[in-house]
Order: structure tokens, then sequence, then C-alpha cells
């Protein structure tokens, strides 16, 4: 019998503006448990693997993916989440302004499980996420960690 579990979103954005709203639409969905935030790409390969100040940490439920972030870009985020044995199968979301083709390509070429262009309107930003938060929080079934 499968237990309900706690979801948990790791939001990698630089933008602290972004990050305000799409904590406010997570928050108001009340499916995620909980959501925890870095700002760059060093910081959340970093989170991922438990190294330095995020020692402890379990990992989350989902990524959700900024592309255009400092230190290491969004697509160099997913290549090395992609090529860890231990987080290959994270479930990642790109959340990003771009909607370039090429980007589009890269992230599916590294297999990210969404490609999710930010709306420049708030009130279709926040249906977006709080989409998003049904999807990955109450719909999709994820595999357990149990051995």
């Amino acid at each position: 019998m499968r237990k309900e579990a706690l979801v948990t979103f790791l939001l990698v954005e630089d933008d602290d503006d972004h990050a305000i709203l799409a904590e406010r639409a997570i928050k108001k969905a009340r499916i995620v448990n909980s959501i925890d935030r870095v700002k760059d790409g060093v910081e959340a390969i970093e989170y991922l693997r438990g190294e330095g100040q995020f020692s402890g940490k379990k990992l989350p439920t989902v990524v959700l993916l900024d592309l255009n972030l400092p230190k290491k870009s969004g697509l160099e985020v997913l290549s090395e989440i992609r090529a860890d044995e231990r987080l290959r199968a994270l479930p990642v979301v790109v959340l990003t302004t771009s909607g370039d083709d090429r980007d589009i390509a890269a992230a599916y070429g590294y297999n990210v499980n969404s490609y999710l262009k930010k709306p420049l309107d708030f009130e279709q930003f926040h249906q977006m996420v709080s989409d998003l938060c049904l999807y990955w929080g109450v719909w999709n079934q994820p595999p357990t960690n149990e051995k």
C-alpha cells in the first residue's frame, strides 16, 4: 500500500520577484508541504548533493529550474542532474522566461520532465504554478524509494 508522501519543491530562481510570485502561488495551492529556494546553479547542485550548508537535506519531490542563472546555467544544472546516478530520476521542470527553440531542444535533450515558459500576465503565471502543484502534488505517482 502506498503511503502519502510529503511533496517538496526546490525552486532554483535568481530573480526575487519571480521567486516571490512562484512561492505565493505554491503556498496558496496548499498542496506542497515545503518549498526551498536557491539562487544560482552552484547552490542547486550543492543542495541536491547535500553538500556544505545543505548537508542533511533530503531530495525534493520536484525541482523547478530557471535557465538563466548566475554561476552555472540551468542547462548545466540539468546536465549534472542527469549525469548523477543518485539524481538522474529526479523530476525537473524548467520554469523560465525563455521560449527559444534552442533552449527547449537542449532541455529536452537532457530529459527534462517539462518545459514551461513563464507567462507575463500575473494571473496566468499564478494559474500555471497552481496547476503545476496539482499535477506534481496530487496526480503524479512517483516511485517509492523503499528497497
